[in-house]
């Protein structure tokens, strides 16, 4: 069984940035997807960003400027995610996921392709 821990949200000043980190236990199979997502109030769960975990193949949303970097530490199982020049619309709840045996390039928006869910961490950005 695949678990995903979320950490390192909190309240965050526009213009700042921070790095929240999802710590993964269980059988992961490397040829696997994992997933980025933030949802706001009111709003469906949007993907932000993904990493193939065989190949540190990075995945992210063209018009978010590279304002999002996920990475992957090997030796510690954990997937991290940086977000800079947070926005007051970044206000959300960050989740990652893992996609079993799936290969990033067609799937990585779609939250139904998931299997796995983290659960979750706020972050606020105060303007």
């Amino acid at each position: 069984q695949v678990q995903l821990a979320e950490s390192g949200g909190g309240s965050v000043q526009a213009g700042g940035s921070v790095r929240l980190s999802c710590a993964t236990s269980g059988n992961v199979d490397h040829s696997s997807c994992l997933g980025w997502f933030k949802q706001a109030p009111g709003k469906e769960r949007e993907a932000v960003a993904a990493i193939y975990i065989a190949t540190d193949s990075t995945y992210y949303l063209e018009y978010e400027e590279g304002r999002f970097t996920t990475s992957r530490d090997a030796a510690s199982n954990t997937v991290y995610l940086e977000v800079n020049s947070l926005k007051p619309e970044d206000t959300a709840i960050y989740y990652c996921a893992l996609a079993v045996r799936r290969w990033c390039e067609h799937m990585w928006r779609l939250h139904t392709e998931y299997h796995f869910w983290g659960q979750g961490t706020q972050v606020t950005v105060s303007s």
